[in-house]
């Protein structure tokens, strides 16, 4: 609703005015503002309050309590057993005839995958192939009970078994015993950070790392995967590093060593397999050939070797057979060692994993929660390591051949983990004769992928700021290492979040012709302003780290006018700031002791400060502080354009021509236009419906705060 309101100070202004003057000033128009609403701090925290809202900052901790009590009180006995158990969500809704077959399938297809694709990223990490399999058996059952995705598909991935080969490489020895020891302790700690995390709900923590640094650290490390595996390759050994440089001096050293059968082999295994997997992707009814890819390599690569016996060709050699059996880890007095690794391979999970399970479980129509994902992914991990496997997580691949194999529940997984079972106890005596570069050109065909520079090409055209994220952590990465590089990424990334955030976008408005909307003039440049006012949006929270940045532009501004058109009485500067508050959220204390400063300095220089659309919180605290008091109840709106008429009457009395006495007297005709004009309706007007049919009026003060319409 709307009322008839003229400031206070209106009256007291036209009067002084007058005096000085010794001229009788015309009546100010009646303008129309809506009444902006108050707290009451005296009523704060009551019943029927304005404070009394869950969004106050003194109630929330008690706000939270009670909704989480009555979440509680809603629950029945099935949420509480979905919620530690996420399998029974689709076990109880489970359609035999409509899923198990697909399920069937698509676990099947995975395991398929997966056989091969352990062994070699077991090797990646400096294990046995053996580890590899154990790694791809008992988490996946742990996490088709306790994870809450339905398609993601877990076990070894190629960037996680890198991380792990690059800090034991400097601990032991990849032969020794402790080093296996270190691998599968390093599995129940990633664990135990990740459920940690998951029951602390700390899974946002991670929003911090932009996606630049992660498609910078995944191409740096799918650049130095796949060169740690051209031994394979080439025939003769080169130095384990997590750096560029090393690796290509070491390629370079020992070429008069290479031997061209296992290229050749290695070569041809990797040109199949990229094959099969690109008529996998671009034709649906070869679909299937996307994950034959790694078990057509094994298998050709091991009939070859059968055959023929090359001398040359190094084999995976004797695999155990049989089950993981039930062991705790050891080498605890390595665990402080460790712990940078299993943060950043949980920060791989959170990142990777949960993303793909959040995106599987939108295509497939359920709800996913990350922190509870995070929690089955850390289950997993210890009850893993419980059985000899090393840090696991979900896979990209093996999850986009999953969710294209129609999988609808975890049961897909519980037949791929039936499958890694099947090879334990029956295969392993065939995986003797499997090429050494056959499982490299596996390793090399799944981080092809992972060289993202199609992100690259499209951060360049559309944020240079974060394609030049991309490029540092590129960089670093692959020169100095894969934890100085995330370090590196992670560090840039923060400062510019930190830049942003202490120098935030801040637009001077103007008002678009024939409306009532202000907008920023710098967007729309057909915009107006006002003589004698400053309209400033500030489009973000206000706190400590960014209030001096703000002040010094309301400064700026006060002083370096605007290239905008200007209307309304021509005065000598600036008498009125009105600040926009409608997009800031917060304001803490800083802020608010910075405003009443600013206050003050505007006070001392007669500038009145005028507040528009502040949103209850920040009203609430303004006022808890007396800024609101100290600033003036009267100069708070609910519209930019209230604040305006408000400030543009003021303005009026300040202008020469309205108190030269000696100013020229309107003709009798223009005297007439004015009349009528001032008789029209003043929604008429505010609407821009009213028709100014004489250019007279773009001269007179009196109706700037109106709709005129020039020709």
């Amino acid at each position: 609703m709307e009322i008839t309101y003229a400031s206070p100070s209106a009256s007291d202004l036209l009067r002084s005015s007058t005096a000085a003057s010794g001229s009788t000033m015309p009546t100010p128009r009646t303008i129309k503002i809506i009444p902006l609403q108050h707290p009451d701090t005296s009523s704060y925290g009551s019943p029927g309050g304005f404070g009394n809202n869950s969004s106050s900052s003194s109630l929330w901790p008690n706000s939270w309590i009670s909704r989480f009590r009555g979440k509680i009180r809603r629950m029945t006995f099935i949420d509480w057993i979905e919620m530690f158990l996420p399998c029974c969500r689709w076990i109880r809704t489970y359609r035999w005839r409509e899923y198990f077959q697909v399920d069937l399938m698509a676990g099947t297809t995975v395991g398929i995958m997966l056989v091969p694709q352990a062994m070699s990223y077991a090797k990646l990490a400096g294990l046995e192939p053996i580890y590899g399999l154990y790694s791809g058996f008992v988490p996946i059952f742990i996490y088709a009970i306790f994870g809450s995705s339905r398609q993601l598909a877990i076990g070894p991935v190629a960037l996680v078994s890198l991380l792990v080969s690059n800090v034991l490489s400097g601990i032991a020895e990849s032969s020794d015993a402790l080093y296996t020891e270190l691998a599968i302790l390093l599995a129940l700690m990633v664990g135990i950070l990740e459920c940690i995390m998951g029951l602390l709900r700390l899974g946002w923590l991670i929003r911090f790392i932009s996606h630049s640094v992660i498609s910078g650290f995944t191409t740096a490390s799918a650049v130095v995967i796949a060169l740690s595996q051209a031994k394979y390759f080439l025939g003769y050994d080169i130095d384990r590093s997590s750096e560029i440089v090393p690796i290509i001096k070491s390629i370079i050293a020992g070429s008069d060593e290479f031997s061209w059968p296992p290229f050749v082999m290695g070569s041809t295994i990797l040109a199949i397999i990229q094959t099969m997997k690109f008529l996998g992707k671009s034709r649906k009814h070869l679909r299937f050939l996307r994950a034959m890819g790694p078990l057509t390599a094994v298998v050709l690569g091991t009939t070859f070797v059968k055959i023929y016996h090359p001398s040359s060709i190094t084999l995976v050699g004797d695999i155990p057979q049989g089950l993981p059996s039930f062991s705790i880890p050891k080498s605890f007095q390595y665990a402080k060692s460790l712990i940078s690794t299993a943060v950043l391979i949980t920060g791989v999970a959170i990142l990777e994993s949960v993303g793909i399970a959040k995106a599987l479980a939108a295509k497939n129509g359920y709800e996913l929660d990350s922190n509870q994902e995070l929690f089955g992914l850390g289950v997993a991990n210890i009850f893993g390591s419980f059985f000899s496997a090393y840090p696991t997580t979900g896979s990209f691949s093996r999850s986009a051949v999953n969710h294209e194999s129609g999988a609808k529940t975890g049961l897909s997984g519980i037949i791929t983990g039936s499958i890694m079972c099947c090879a334990l106890l029956f295969l392993t005596p065939l995986f003797e004769y499997i090429p050494q570069c056959a499982l490299a050109a596996i390793v090399i065909s799944a981080v092809i992928t992972l060289v993202d520079y199609e992100e690259a090409i499209f951060l360049w055209r559309v944020d240079k700021k974060d394609f030049l994220l991309w490029t540092i952590t590129t960089t670093t990465t692959l020169f100095l290492g894969i934890e100085i590089g995330v370090l590196v990424g992670v560090g840039v990334s923060l400062a510019f979040v930190i830049h942003e955030s202490a120098n935030p976008h801040i637009a001077v408005l103007g008002r678009l012709p024939g409306t009532t909307v202000y907008r920023n003039i710098q967007q729309y440049p057909e915009a107006y302003t006002y003589n004698g006012i400053v309209i400033v949006r500030i489009d973000a929270p206000i706190y400590f780290a960014n209030i001096s940045y703000i002040k010094d532009r309301l400064r700026e501004y006060e002083v370096v006018g605007n290239k905008s058109t200007k209307r309304g009485p021509e005065v000598e500067r600036i008498y009125f700031v009105i600040l926009e508050l409608a997009p800031v959220t917060y304001i803490d204390a800083s802020a608010v002791q910075a405003l009443k400063d600013l206050h003050q300095e505007y006070k001392s220089r007669d500038i009145q400060i005028a507040i528009s659309n502040p949103n209850q919180e920040v009203l609430l605290t303004l006022s808890k502080a007396g800024v609101v008091e100290m600033i003036g109840k009267e100069w708070y709106f609910v519209r930019v354009h209230d604040a305006v008429q408000v400030c543009l009457q003021h303005v009026q009395t300040m202008s020469p021509k309205a108190s030269d006495p000696s100013h020229e007297k309107p003709s009798f005709f223009q005297r007439i236009m004015k009349q009528r004009r001032e008789d029209l309706s003043v929604s008429e007007l505010e609407s821009g419906n009213s028709q100014m049919r004489s250019d007279s009026t773009q001269d007179d003060p009196q109706l700037e705060p109106l709709l005129s319409r020039r020709s």
